[in-house]
């Protein structure tokens, strides 16, 4: 099967083409810049792609190609200013278009397309428990998801399965969240984001990835699907588990209002969590390897 994954270069991608490529898949990762990838798998092999039109790329696709679509502008890069929030939707709206575009082109339909989204398509939730009916939020985060899902939902109408992935926070110690998350800890200064009682959506990276290949490989899959641990904690618990296994202390937590100083806008997605679980992804029978955040804190920073 040939794998091809927009925004390859990120954090999920990039993993996402390591486990693809070793399960002997052909991998071909659409990236703006070819030269940031850097060492590629056995299989895998990058194409220039603008991120705009389905140019140099729609002759890739056949009947036997799965597209994992996660292109977008970084959300947690920068402030959010006008240019930045109308850079973060834009990419992710045109690269979807064009994904659109080039399964239009293509002589045969691909097997399934992957659109990418996140758990903040709900919005701020409280203490609700939130399943894949949930409906969308109203803020600026959740109207992007929703744009974003809406961009490739026309490739249903022409046969195409068409699961989204709702992802929470990913950690990895390869980059994302967690590092930065642990600097403070490490520093002796760790502690909550807020009053701490915001809910705090993580998954590994391996069960992301692994829940990824799962649903490319499951025929009757589509539609919403929460990428998130089944147990997530708020955020306090979550420093606290953090602090465990760093053995450094969770006392020192980050007020609102210095966030909201610091970030602007962006500090919301921090201190307005989901508590989102993945009800659609364990009734199809994915099986997680990390449940437990201490568990997959161990694996991670150990």
């Amino acid at each position: 099967m040939r794998v091809v994954i927009t925004g390859g270069s990120g954090l999920i991608g990039s993993a996402l083409a390591r486990e693809m490529g070793s399960a002997g898949h052909e991998v071909v990762v659409l990236t703006r810049d070819p030269s940031r990838v850097g060492t590629l798998p056995p299989g895998t092999r990058a194409v220039q792609w603008d991120g705009k039109t389905a140019r140099g790329w729609s002759s890739l696709l056949d009947e036997g190609t799965a597209i994992v679509h996660l292109a977008g502008d970084a959300i947690a890069e920068g402030r959010w200013t006008d240019g930045k929030k109308r850079r973060i939707r834009q990419s992710r709206v045109e690269s979807g278009q064009a994904v659109m575009a080039a399964i239009q082109e293509a002589k045969s339909r691909p097997r399934v397309l992957l659109q990418g989204s996140a758990v903040g398509y709900y919005g701020a939730c409280g203490d609700e428990v939130v399943e894949e009916s949930h409906p969308a939020g109203n803020d600026f985060l959740a109207q992007v998801c929703v744009e974003w899902e809406a961009s490739t939902a026309g490739v249903e109408a022409l046969g195409v399965r068409r699961p989204v992935l709702r992802t929470g926070i990913v950690l990895s110690d390869q980059g994302g969240a967690l590092p930065r998350m642990a600097l403070p800890f490490r520093l002796m200064a760790g502690g909550p984001l807020g009053n701490g009682r915001q809910w705090f959506p993580w998954i590994h990276v391996a069960d992301e990835v692994g829940a990824i290949r799962f649903l490319i490989e499951r025929e009757d899959a589509a539609g919403p699907f929460n990428l998130s641990a089944p147990d997530p904690l708020t955020s306090r618990d979550f420093g606290r588990a953090l602090g465990r296994v760093l053995m450094r202390p969770s006392f020192a937590p980050a007020p609102g209002f210095a966030l909201r100083l610091l970030l602007g806008e962006m500090a919301d997605a921090l201190l307005h969590g989901q508590r989102a679980v993945p009800r659609r992804l364990l009734d199809l029978g994915y099986v997680f390897r990390y449940r437990e955040a201490a568990e997959a804190l161990r694996d991670l920073l150990h």
